[in-house]
This record gives structure tokens, C-alpha cells and sequence, in this order.
């Protein structure tokens, strides 16, 4: 079973600020950052107090982007998804952020 890798988002629908980031796993990326959320270290700590503050319901996960695998081998998958999340900043302007 394929992973899905790209650019996502973590949105405080309280106050639309934004943690964005990518990976070449998006489900497992997500799930580390809700657990270091849950247990109260997340490595942000504007996201945490937030998180802290408005509550687990008022976030959601949002992917932004994804990258398909290329048949090709050799890609540096991290360098692309890298440029990609850097697009994605600036296509979106997205400014509110943690």
C-alpha cells in the first residue's frame, strides 16, 4: 500500500493560523504531530499553547499538495517536496502561520 507524500496543513479554525509541512508519509507525519500535541511537547510552541488553549476540535489536518511517485529512480523525494511546500506558501500566500 503507496503512502501518500506531500505538503499539508494543520489549521486552527478558531483563529486561521497554519502549521504547514510536508512528508514523504503524510499520514504517519500527521500522527506524530497530533501525539506531541496530545502529550503536550509539540516542538512549535505557538502551536501547542494554541492547541492547549482552543482544543483538539478546532484543528484540522488539510493536505495542500500531493506528490506522486515518478517512475524514475534516484529522486531526492525531500528536496521535492521541500520546493513544493515553498510553492505552495507562496501560490497560497499564506502568511498566518505558526
Amino acid at each position: 500500500m503507496k503512502t501518500p507524500m506531500g505538503v499539508f496543513q494543520i489549521k486552527n479554525i478558531s483563529n486561521n493560523k497554519v502549521l504547514i509541512d510536508n512528508s514523504i508519509d503524510m499520514v504517519s507525519k500527521w500522527n506524530r504531530h497530533k501525539m506531541e500535541l496530545k502529550f503536550g511537547n509539540h516542538r512549535n510552541n505557538n502551536l501547542q499553547k494554541d492547541w492547549n488553549e482552543y482544543g483538539a476540535d478546532n484543528f484540522v489536518f488539510e493536505v495542500l499538495s500531493e506528490l506522486k511517485k515518478k517512475d524514475e529512480e534516484n529522486i531526492n523525494y525531500q528536496k521535492e517536496l521541500k520546493i513544493l511546500q515553498e510553492f505552495v506558501i507562496e501560490e497560497l500566500n499564506i502568511e498566518n502561520t505558526y
